[in-house]
């Protein structure tokens, strides 16, 4: 009975202990490293790395072992990983998923585990609105906000017939839906294509006999530069004036493209000249260690570490006080490329967003220049349906 006691007596006192201090911070980063959604996920991984570099290897007092995994743009490969990540890892904090599709696929293992995920690219609406969740924080855009953005350009320039170009999958959908909540013109065609498709003779062929004077796409990595090269190529851009997100004129599609790309217009929140000390630094030691300009995914990728670096310091790496962690993620006290930062109540950004045209710069390179403002202080239209505080 006494023996009995005894245990029963350490057992209540050992449950009453803090949980053992963390040592270091693991970081569990899922991206798309392998098929035609390939640069978008080594950007993200680029940037990430960067803003790990410049925290010194550590967040806060911790130092990181970043865990990089492939999900070949797969739903079952994205589920997998992430079971790993969580059982055999036990990694501290999630980041890299690019594609909305598979974000939905493994949200559910995610929150469940209340495992904290900063996402450095994927923001589907659901997760905006009535399925936010305390464990979800996007440091991008809600999927809809750079098409909002377009259309709102698109309109004021006074075009009046479009015909739209989008994926069939979850983004593709957000983004005809946020570009047709600020263009109120006529919509000739409403085009949605398979992912991952990179022929597009018949899109092509329908797109020319609707005889639209602009066309809207939204096409992300492989999809974007095969669509350009082969909108160009059969002669439409003579005719019909092309517009898209950033992630469809960005420094990934303009590098494989090259000057068929001069005069697109697109949006952005980010753009390689912002003139702030953060971008500049970011954007100097990413084309000094890269060789390349950072693209808006790999902003994102290094904001999502500057993120998670300031968080981990404002608990002093007691990371294992999940309530404090979560607190300090939404507190977003770091220095984005962006500029101030803040989150809106459903954990997505507040922020503005910009025109950019492609151009060629005093060295002859092709590449995107700011043109002004579209937005300031932008929220998306989901967030009114999240009851979280």
């Amino acid at each position: 009975m006494k023996k009995a006691l005894l245990c029963a007596t350490l057992a209540l006192a050992a449950a009453a202990l803090p949980a053992t201090a963390a040592d270091k911070v693991k970081v569990g980063l899922l991206t798309t490293l392998s098929g035609p959604g390939a640069g978008l996920g080594v950007d993200i991984r680029d940037g990430f790395a960067l803003g790990l570099k410049h925290a010194g290897g550590k967040f806060g007092p911790l130092p990181v072992e970043l865990i990089t995994a492939d999900d070949q743009q797969n739903p079952e490969v994205t589920k997998q990983a992430t079971d790993r990540f969580i059982k055999r890892d036990k990694v501290d904090l999630m980041t890299g998923i690019v594609f909305s599709n598979l974000m939905l696929a493994v949200g559910p293992t995610v929150f469940e585990a209340k495992l904290p995920y900063v996402s450095a690219n994927a923001g589907p609406s659901q997760y905006a609105g009535e399925q936010c969740n305390p464990y979800f924080f996007n440091v991008a855009w809600q999927n809809d906000n750079l098409h909002e953005a377009v259309g709102k350009v698109v309109m004021d320039k006074g075009f009046k017939k479009l015909v739209l170009l989008a994926p069939n999958y979850p983004a593709g959908k957000d983004a005809i839906a946020g570009f047709k909540r600020y263009y109120k013109g006529a919509v000739v065609d409403e085009i949605y294509t398979k992912l991952g498709q990179l022929d597009y003779a018949a899109e092509l062929a329908q797109a020319r006999a609707a005889k639209p004077d602009a066309m809207y796409i939204f096409l992300p990595g492989g999809m974007g530069i095969n669509f350009i090269k082969q909108f160009v190529g059969a002669g439409l851009s003579r005719d019909i004036t092309l517009f898209g997100p950033g992630f469809s004129a960005d420094e990934d599609v303009i590098k494989a493209v090259g000057e068929p790309m001069l005069g697109m217009f697109n949006s952005s929140h980010w753009a390689h000249d912002m003139d702030n000390a953060a971008n500049k630094k970011f954007v100097a030691d990413f084309l000094k260690d890269y060789g390349r300009l950072p693209s808006l995914y790999a902003s994102q990728g290094y904001d999502a570490a500057q993120l998670m670096a300031a968080a981990v310091r404002d608990v002093k790496g007691q990371i294992e006080n999940k309530d404090a962690l979560l607190k300090a993620i939404k507190a977003a006290k770091f220095s984005s490329v962006r500029g101030p930062f803040r989150f809106n109540n459903n954990q997505y950004p507040v922020q503005d967003y910009y025109l950019r045209v492609i151009t060629k710069n005093a060295e002859g390179r092709v590449t995107n220049r700011t043109l002004g403002k579209i937005f300031s202080d932008h929220a998306d239209a989901y967030a009114a349906s999240c009851k979280m505080k």
